[in-house]
């Protein structure tokens, strides 16, 4: 049954975002789609940014300062204030675990998975003992498997920071999301790598936007831009990570193809690269089962090494 169309919004709606480039473009997308889905003026949505604590602490990894949540803990307060009427966040940076009081909404097309390789031109072009500028560790163990002469030294911050970084020679090459570049209009920068030699991280590409559970007006409007096969994609890659039982600290890359039905290409690895454990699965989108025996197909094979980086399926 078709859900009827909900009115048009009395007053602007409020829409919130994290304050860097890249997640003001996301949610200038975000609000570009939504009116444009409605008919409404570009006035309808009013974008409210807010200083994110993942933005605000630069100086240490991700995983030691609380991890992801840092990037949305801002954010789900306002949303449950009603101070904002929907966020939108970078579907990578966002926990597996959400509160039941929100809900992700809509999942935008589905931009480029790839991560860009900056710096060389490709992995077998990096010179040896070059050091490569990441604080992800799925990017640290993957180049470690591939490149294990490659030293790590700890990057963060936005893209311009990172580039800014890289020219003021703290580190060789580094890696970001071709993505990110896209929307920053910076397509030009560093050399595509290819999925079939390097996989990307969970969700990687995808914008999501979240509401109130209980916002029903506001779910409908956001039904509208809902792209299904995104949906279905990162969906599936969300429940691979739950059935892991991953966190900030855990190497794992994943590429997921297809809409009605999905291919999945997972693997998890140790921190120091030396072990890998890869394993692909087909199934019809929205079955989280299968999704989930795969990632415990992938336990099942780990070393130690790698599974004690994964605490395994919730009980």
């Amino acid at each position: 049954m078709t859900r009827p169309t909900p009115p048009s919004p009395p007053r602007p709606l409020r829409l919130g975002t994290r304050r860097s480039p890249l997640a003001m473009a996301q949610a200038r997308e975000a609000r570009d789609r939504l009116v444009a889905a409605h008919g409404w003026s570009e006035d309808a949505v009013e974008i409210l940014p807010v200083l994110a604590s993942g933005d605000r602490i630069q100086d240490r990894p991700l995983a030691d300062i609380g991890g992801k949540a840092l990037w949305t803990k801002e954010l789900d307060a306002w949303l449950g204030e009603g101070e904002i009427d929907f966020a939108v966040h970078s579907m990578k940076d966002v926990e597996t675990v959400r509160p039941k009081a929100l809900t992700i909404a809509a999942l935008l097309p589905r931009a480029d998975v790839r991560d860009v390789l900056i710096g060389a031109t490709r992995l077998g072009t990096i010179p040896r003992g070059a050091r490569l500028g990441t604080s992800a560790p799925r990017r640290a163990a993957q180049m470690l498997n591939l490149r294990p002469d490659v030293k790590i030294v700890g990057f963060r911050g936005n893209v311009a920071t990172r580039l800014a970084k890289l020219q003021a020679g703290e580190a060789d090459v580094t890696l970001l999301a071709a993505a990110g570049l896209e929307r920053l209009e910076q397509t030009g920068v560093g050399h595509p790598l290819e999925p079939g030699e390097w996989l990307p991280a969970p969700a990687q590409g995808a914008i999501g936007i979240e509401c109130r559970t209980d916002d029903e007006t506001m779910r409908g409007w956001l039904s509208a831009i809902d792209d299904a096969p995104t949906r279905a994609q990162v969906m599936a890659e969300r429940a691979l990570l739950l059935a892991l039982g991953g966190s900030c600290h855990s190497p794992v890359a994943v590429l997921t193809n297809g809409s009605d039905m999905l291919t999945m290409r997972a693997a998890i690895f140790s921190p120091d690269g030396i072990f890998r454990v890869e394993r692909e699965a087909e199934f019809a989108a929205g079955d989280d089962d299968a999704a989930a025996e795969l990632a415990r197909r992938l336990l099942a094979e780990a070393p130690e090494a790698v599974s004690t980086y994964f605490s395994g399926p919730p009980m």
